[in-house]
């Protein structure tokens, strides 16, 4: 059984909770927050809408962290009372489920963890591929919305690397209907469209959730499909030691590969700066 524990009923925890439930590709969601009846009574909220949605996930609650370990993929979300889980509290709770034997991937959803990651490396020596961060996928999505919007038609594929909240789009490979991108967008309106980018940092629990799922999914079963996500880079774009987003392969609990996206020299030398930024 493929259970996906959530750490955190908050805002962005439920969210994820309920789109995994939504989508019927785990057997089992477990809400984790120190609330446990908040979490129980979202838990049932989720649960009561599976006949709506033809889903029959099951989701449950518990307040005890330890029931994480075993899970396939645990995911590092916000607690009602806390919020995220990050700095020292977030590192102490990961020491403690590798501790207890947790060998599942983690995924961290919230926008601030990805101090958290590198620390994470760094300091408890959690195999860098076991660990990734999903919340500036959503950012991923917002770039497409916007091509899509100075276009107007859909099914632009845009790839963004860096650090966010400044990551680079990799206009060089960005596409629409067989066609760059570049060749149809004036490269002002380009650099509109990455300069506001920022902004919509950090992105909200839907996208957080729409961004998140889809890479515990394949960390659980795999995927042909790259999927973009922050990990530690291993030399990618001659960076070491430092979390970036860039599209990854996942499976087997772990990622797989990292694919640097093609970059002119110029986004090159922007998105080397955007990973060495503090």
């Amino acid at each position: 059984m493929a259970r996906v524990a959530v750490f955190g009923a908050g805002s962005v925890g439920s969210a994820i909770a309920h789109r995994l439930a939504e989508r019927s590709r785990v057997d089992d969601v477990l809400l984790i927050d120190d609330a446990s009846a908040v979490a129980a009574g979202k838990a049932l909220d989720i649960r009561q809408s599976g006949p709506i949605s033809r889903a029959d996930t099951s989701v449950d609650a518990t307040a005890d962290p330890l029931a994480a370990v075993g899970a396939a993929a645990i995911v590092l979300a916000d607690d009602t009372v806390s919020g995220f889980w990050d700095g020292d509290r977030g590192l102490r709770l990961i020491e403690r489920l590798m501790r207890a034997g947790a060998s599942g991937p983690f995924v961290f959803a919230g926008p601030s963890q990805i101090a958290l990651l590198e620390t994470v490396v760094r300091e408890l020596h959690l195999p860098a591929d076991r660990i990734v961060a999903t919340s500036a996928s959503a950012v991923e999505s917002i770039a497409r919305s916007l091509v899509a919007i100075e276009l107007g038609e859909t099914g632009a594929a845009v790839t963004l690397t860096g650090r966010p909240p400044q990551c680079v789009v990799a206009w060089a490979a960005a596409t629409i209907g067989g066609t760059l991108v570049s060749e149809r967008v004036a490269p002002h309106r380009l650099l509109a469209i990455s300069q506001a980018l920022p902004r919509f940092w950090p992105p909200g629990p839907q996208a957080v959730a729409a961004a998140t799922v889809p890479a515990i999914e394949a960390l659980i079963a795999g995927s042909r499909r790259l999927i973009p996500a922050v990990t530690m880079l291993d030399g990618e774009l001659g960076v070491r030691g430092r979390a970036g987003l860039m599209p990854v392969e996942l499976g087997h609990g772990r990622v797989l590969r990292r694919v640097p996206p093609s970059l002119t020299p110029q986004e090159r030398t922007e998105a080397v700066s955007s990973l060495l930024r503090d």
